[in-house]
């Protein structure tokens, strides 16, 4: 688990909920991500003891209850839940979630957004870089949102272009977990690892469902003409105070 080659992780397609990232079966110390897959009208009741979750729908539509209210969430709009909170989730259709996590410590609301990429709130959507290496980036969880130490969003590059470019790292402050859709295999994408500067030590081959950790180091993307890099991404900080967005370091041998 300590070396980049091992750092990809498949996810289940079968109904239920799945665990495919925690401590206890990565490298990671603090992050954790799930997969949730339900049938038309399949129920799922979620609530964590100790975790902080941000689901987004990645296929279908749901409808979920919280105190009594319903939402009705569709494709990459998201959700935000404290711990020891229960959320009913009720497919409309079959449904596929991310749900990212990180310990709770005691900050954080329920809350709901809708995903738009005309929204002009630079707190939650943002453009990064440019052509080749342009990115769409809607915050779920952003670093202004009430939380403990999540900070989440979904990532949508350019066809056939990068993505988190130039290489940059966030080691020492929050750990990160890239969770990959819209790219429906033999499609694919990849996705660079290193822990060392002007140099990359491993490329995994990504496509819908793959989820790659990222411990450490830098971690830029790439797509295969007409596919897009998109993915869910699950940043948890090391501790509350390192729960920023402005923290990444560009590696010095790529400018």
């Amino acid at each position: 688990m300590k070396e980049p080659k091992d750092w990809k992780y498949p996810s289940a397609s079968t109904n239920g909920l799945h665990t495919i990232i925690s401590p206890q079966n990565s490298i990671c110390a603090q992050t954790y991500v799930f997969r949730l897959n339900l049938d038309d009208n399949q129920t799922y009741v979620l609530n964590d003891p100790k975790l902080e979750l941000n689901g987004v729908v990645i296929e279908g539509e749901i409808e979920i209850n919280f105190e009594d209210q319903n939402y009705t969430l569709k494709n990459r709009d998201s959700f935000y839940l404290p711990v020891n909170q229960q959320l009913s989730i009720t497919a409309k259709s079959r449904v596929i979630l991310y749900i990212g996590g990180a310990l709770y410590e005691g900050r954080g609301k329920f809350f709901t957004r809708e995903f738009d990429l005309q929204l002009s709130e630079p707190n939650i959507r943002q453009i990064h870089g440019q052509k080749p290496f342009r990115r769409d980036v809607f915050m779920t969880v952003g670093q202004y949102d009430e939380a403990s130490r999540l900070i989440c969003g979904i990532t949508s590059g350019d066809e056939g272009m990068w993505t988190s470019w130039p290489p940059h790292q966030h080691t020492k402050d929050l750990e990160e977990v890239y969770c990959y859709f819209d790219i429906p295999s033999p499609k694919f994408a990849l996705h660079l690892s290193s822990r060392v500067n002007g140099k990359v030590e491993f490329v995994h081959p990504v496509s819908s469902g793959d989820f790659v950790v990222v411990p450490e180091g830098y971690h830029p993307t790439v797509a295969m003409p007409g596919v897009k890099s998109c993915y869910f991404w699950v940043m948890a900080a090391h501790n509350s105070q390192s729960r920023r967005y402005d923290l990444a370091v560009n590696d010095p041998e790529f400018k």
